[in-house]
């Protein structure tokens, strides 16, 4: 009797009721999804639409087109006015929050056991099938100790890798004719070499098979990301390792040129305690892990792997903020003279400093300075890098508002309407490239100066100065570590980048497309360039 009824059933499945079966049980899972993520209070404000199911099927199909209007909207009807608001999220993912800037404070001053980043970025990025399941909290951590105290020692090693990087990507580029070169490429042929110089040092740095496979790791992370949130959570332990494959792939390949290096560092670093290793992401680690005898960590398997978090990090925001960076360079105001304002200052400064580039040189590029931070306010490239996930069992409950947020929630910072605010940023669609350097300068031409607030206030129009209307690198605790190594790298770019070579300045800006929070940049500009007469 059984056998018969299981006979018919597969004999009645026809290649049409199998795709509709399949769509069926998609809704299923999507409806299963829906019902596990948090509800939020209704005094809250929605964007999007909402009409129960239906609505939310089609804000998920929207999701990828209509994210960051959303954003757009709910700050200009609700932000601006101190209330926060609740903007639709992709099928994986919880609605978002978005609190107003007016409440960042209290949004950033929470504990990490109430609001975590960690667990934010752990959803974000599905550590478990990306990054193998491994906690990136071991070498953030470590960055944290490390960078900041070596950056100084370790400025002449990226110094020689940008001009080494520059040249090696620019090889073909001759003084009396102009030449295409893909923006997009040449920052990628720059910038991962740059990156791993205080990573995992030279010559390893250099070696092309090892730059190569970090980039398309974190290529992958960015494609599965957006994958994994479209794809409903029930299907994720089948999809996630299948996607993820790629991971794998090209961390083997990139693990099988860097083993040799690391196994050598950990040799002669577990060894000897008179061995003095070189400064780089490696061997902190590696002292790191010994001062906190965690000995699990001291493998060279496991070091490549907590290399992985970092170099992602760092590879793809960085290449991204030069594309728009030089975009921006090249479409500013021709009145303004920009190009040759930075490189007049960069080779000035580089003069007076001998050729060697130092902390006190670098921090006195305020024009250029102000130039890059100008275009990270403009050019932004997510619409939040400033997420937290609600873990405190009991929730969060809003001082200002009186709203709560249930365990599980979504909590973020607008990041583009705030760049964008004219209530902060006078014409703030505009690349002004001396906007932050100009206010300095009319301090500068005071006879007076014996306000304290405005001469702190000046101290803090550097690019890697935060704050709750400039929030590139985030802000509070968690804002990035390497935003001091960032902006000695983006000025050293520059200064060489403009001494040697001349760039063609463009007539219109190449569109940009947006895939739910992230701006996809116009990788297919060439710009023409030469070399400079050194006459």
């Amino acid at each position: 009797m059984t056998a018969g009824l299981s006979s018919q059933f597969i004999e009645s499945l026809t290649p049409g009721r199998i795709v509709i079966l399949f769509i069926l049980f998609c809704i299923a899972c999507f409806i299963v999804d829906f019902t596990w993520q948090p509800s939020y209070p209704k005094s809250l404000p929605r964007l999007g639409s909402n009409d129960g199911y239906s609505g939310t099927i089609k804000n998920w199909l929207q999701y990828a087109t209509r994210f960051n209007s959303w954003v757009a909207e709910g700050t200009k009807k609700y932000g601006k006015h101190g209330r926060a608001f609740v903007v639709p999220a992709a099928p994986a993912r919880p609605k978002e929050i978005v609190v107003p800037r007016s409440q960042a404070a209290w949004f950033l001053e929470q504990p990490d056991r109430v609001l975590s980043t960690k667990e934010s970025h752990r959803d974000l990025l599905f550590n478990d099938y990306q990054f193998f399941g491994e906690d990136d909290q071991f070498p953030i951590q470590t960055i944290h100790k490390h960078l900041a105290r070596n950056i100084i020692s370790l400025l002449p090693a990226v110094q020689e890798e940008i001009h080494g990087a520059i040249e090696e990507t620019f090889a073909n580029v001759k003084e009396d004719e102009w030449s295409s070169i893909n923006l997009w490429e040449a920052f990628l042929g720059i910038v991962p070499r740059v990156t791993n110089s205080i990573f995992v040092g030279a010559p390893l740095c250099r070696n092309q098979e090892f730059l190569k496979n970090q980039v398309a790791f974190a290529d992958d992370v960015v494609r599965n990301s957006f994958i994994l949130m479209m794809v409903p959570s029930v299907f994720h332990p089948i999809v996630g390792p299948l996607i993820s494959l790629s991971n794998r792939l090209h961390w083997r390949r990139s693990y099988a040129v860097a083993r040799p290096t690391i196994e050598k560092r950990l040799n002669d670093m577990m060894c000897s305690d008179d061995y003095q290793p070189p400064e780089d992401m490696l061997t902190w680690l590696i002292r790191q892990a010994k001062l906190d005898n965690l000995t699990h960590e001291l493998d060279p398997e496991k070091l490549s792997k907590r290399l992985l978090p970092v170099q992602f990090a760092a590879i793809h925001t960085t290449v991204i903020t030069a594309h728009s960076l030089l975009l921006d360079l090249l479409l500013s105001d021709p009145s303004q003279h920009v190009l040759d304002v930075i490189r007049e200052e960069t080779f000035r400064v580089f003069q007076e400093s001998n050729g060697k580039w130092t902390k006190n040189s670098l921090t006195s590029l305020h024009k250029t300075d102000s130039a890059i931070k100008e275009s990270m306010r403009l050019s932004n490239f997510a619409t939040s890098l400033t997420h937290r996930k609600v873990i405190a069992r009991e929730g969060i409950t809003n001082t200002v508002e009186g709203w709560h947020a249930p365990y599980g929630a979504s909590l973020m910072l607008d990041l583009g309407n705030t760049h964008h605010d004219e209530d902060l940023y006078p014409n703030p669609d505009t690349y002004d490239a001396f906007r932050f350097s100009r206010i300095r300068e009319e301090y500068e031409a005071k006879e007076e100066k014996e306000d304290p607030e405005e001469a702190m206030k000046i101290m803090r129009l550097g690019m890697v100065t935060t704050s709750d209307s400039y929030l590139s690198f985030s802000h509070g605790r968690h804002a990035c570590p390497g935003r001091f190594f960032v902006a000695h790298e983006f000025k050293m770019i520059l200064a060489y980048l403009l001494d040697n070579f001349e760039i063609k300045p463009l007539e219109e800006r190449p569109k940009a497309m947006w895939l739910g929070g992230i701006k996809i940049p116009p990788v297919q500009v060439n710009v023409e360039i030469k070399r400079r007469s050194k006459n």
